[in-house]
């Protein structure tokens, strides 16, 4: 960690901003722009201020050779002003500007750190690009740090840093508690997901500050700046039509308490144990063959998903027939593979109660799947309660179509209830079997960034889900986000009571196709049955679609990975 005004902050509250705007062509215009919400942000009593990303200037540039000779260096006009605004205003900024290097033609997006003394404290050098991006800049490959300032620990991420999970995730293990993120994203998905979902799975709070409108050449910049508290909570928002500026009041120091009451501490039931892959290189990897587009001649891998969506009613009898009858509706439709809930046969708190009895309940119920299995010849995947010696594991099993048991994954993420009970597994492995390569995930593992980003690694087309959610979001951002930074179809199934009160859900691995509005391009497409029923939802999916990680035409969210800056995810909570 990079320290710097380190001093004792418990409790202390800071008012933090964000800006939002289009920088056009005159470099001196934007100066004098941001130089005015600096100064607007100071005079609201506001001691850091987030700007977007080239706030410096609109990138109109024809090639490298013109991005290069019209970006500056850090001696340069623009970054010259934005440190004497500061100094005059004495406030923090962070803004973001396209920066060239001593070496033609090569440009970086930069996100520049300022104090209130007008001095350079940190830069940082955008890692991810996004799409076009590749065409002009060099990507950053500095090692990410978190700067330790007066008003808390900073952690600078820039756009397509925050649409994939590592550099966020890294920042978070490194004990950042402001997120900031310079933004120039026209796609909808900033503001929706990424944003407040770093904040929550990272448990720390998130300021994004994002262009807004632009010429009407095609989709608008989003504008949507906002400031999100570490429990996913927008304490102010710019809107996404008018430019204009934020600020709300936040406790740095709330983020360092990772424990969410009822759940988990989201830092704490990290396994870094379990995380080597995530700084192999890919090409060491099983997802080296599936990066990048794939070959378009490639014939189709259909594979014909159902939801079960079914759990305790009644009784337990009852509840096992109710399954029972799923499986056979789901092959008579011509299902191929059915996906059961989280603990399906069990109310909610029955496993804690008593997981021994659980555990013997599963084994008859997981011998009668097993049965139906075999006579619909369908293949099942279901979550139940297994006994191992003494110790009592949360475990879904891939069950074939000839009914024998082809994998088991022990859950790994325990959540604070679960640990009273279970013992967690010790691996997270993909079954390469005749349908598919399917990974399986249990319950609020989807909040777990690193649960998905593994099966991918290693190789998964599909991953499984039984789940219970335990708020909309889990469903809205956590799992949408699963796919859209991995490019892997991701079939989630719900209880019926679960506290979301949201039903199940198939979010695809959709392709990139040439010419797509960008919104489509960057958001995966997503199926739902709804709350309450007990519904199937049975889609044709492609399994070669998660051969194909194109966001764009330059942009794969997994083969533009750095491995090498993602050894802080191998380390314990910070």
């Amino acid at each position: 960690m990079k320290t710097l005004d380190s001093c004792e902050r418990e409790g202390d509250v800071v008012r933090v901003a964000a800006a939002q705007f289009f920088s056009g062509p005159d470099v001196a215009a934007n100066t004098e722009l941001c130089s005015g919400y600096i100064h607007a942000a100071a005079a609201a009593g506001a001691q850091l201020i987030v700007l977007p990303e080239n706030s410096n200037r609109v990138r109109d540039y024809a090639d490298r050779a013109e991005c290069f000779e019209r970006c500056e260096e850090l001696d340069g006009e623009f970054v010259t002003g934005v440190r004497a605004a500061c100094r005059s205003a004495g406030i923090h900024a962070v803004v973001g500007v396209d920066l060239r290097t001593a070496t033609a033609p090569e440009v970086r997006i930069a996100s520049v750190l300022i104090g209130p003394d007008g001095e350079i404290r940190h830069i940082h050098h955008k890692t991810v690009l996004w799409d076009y991006e590749y065409t002009l800049f060099v990507p950053g490959h500095r090692a990410l740090e978190v700067v330790d300032t007066a008003i808390g620990r900073l952690g600078l991420l820039m756009c397509a840093d925050g649409i994939v999970p590592d550099v966020p995730r890294v920042l978070g293990t490194l004990g950042a508690q402001i997120l900031c993120n310079s933004l120039n994203s026209r796609g909808p998905d900033e503001v929706r997901v990424h944003v407040p979902l770093r904040a929550l799975e990272n448990h720390v709070w998130h300021i994004s500050a994002n262009t807004v409108g632009g010429p009407a050449d095609a989709y608008p910049w989003m504008g949507g700046s906002q400031i999100v508290s570490p429990r996913g909570e927008v304490l102010a928002a710019a809107g996404e039509v008018q430019e204009g500026l934020v600020w709300a009041d936040i406790e740095p120091a709330a983020a360092d308490d990772k424990n969410v009451p009822g759940f988990a501490d989201v830092m704490g039931w990290r396994r870094p144990d379990l995380y080597g892959d995530l700084t192999t290189p890919h090409e060491s990897l099983p997802v080296a063959t599936m990066l990048g587009p794939d070959d378009p001649e490639t014939p189709a891998e259909p594979l014909d998903v159902a939801t079960l969506q079914v759990s305790w009613f009644h009784n337990q009898d009852w509840t096992i027939t109710r399954a029972l009858g799923q499986i056979a509706h789901a092959a008579r439709q011509g299902a191929t593979l059915g996906v059961l809930p989280e603990l399906f046969c069990f109310r909610p708190g029955e496993v804690a109660e008593d997981p021994a009895a659980a555990a013997a309940v599963s084994r008859r119920v997981l011998d009668r799947i097993c049965e139906s299995a075999r006579e619909h010849r369908l293949w099942v995947v279901v979550h139940l309660v297994e006994r191992a010696d003494t110790a009592f594991h949360s475990t879904a099993y891939l069950i074939d179509a000839g009914g024998e048991i082809a994998f088991t994954y022990r859950k790994t993420h325990l959540d604070a209830a679960e640990s009273r009970w279970a013992t967690a597994g010790d691996a997270i492995e993909v079954a390469h079997t005749e349908i598919g390569s399917i990974g399986l995930m249990i319950g609020n593992e989807v909040w777990v960034p690193e649960v998905m980003r593994l099966l991918t690694l290693r190789g998964a087309e599909i991953v499984a889900h039984p789940t219970s959610w335990d708020r909309p979001e889990a469903a809205d951002m956590a799992a949408t986000e699963r796919t859209e930074e991995n490019r892997v179809h991701l079939v989630s199934v719900n209880r019926l009571d679960s506290p979301a009160k949201v039903g199940s859900q198939i979010v695809r691995a959709d392709p990139f196709v040439p010419g797509q509005p960008i919104a489509l391009m960057r958001y995966p497409s997503a199926q739902w049955t709804r709350h309450g029923f007990e519904e199937q939802l049975i889609l044709r999916l492609d399994l070669r679609e998660s051969h194909n990680k194109m966001m764009g035409y330059h942009l794969d969210p997994v083969g533009t990975r750095q491995p090498k800056l993602y050894g802080p995810l191998l380390t314990e909570k910070a």
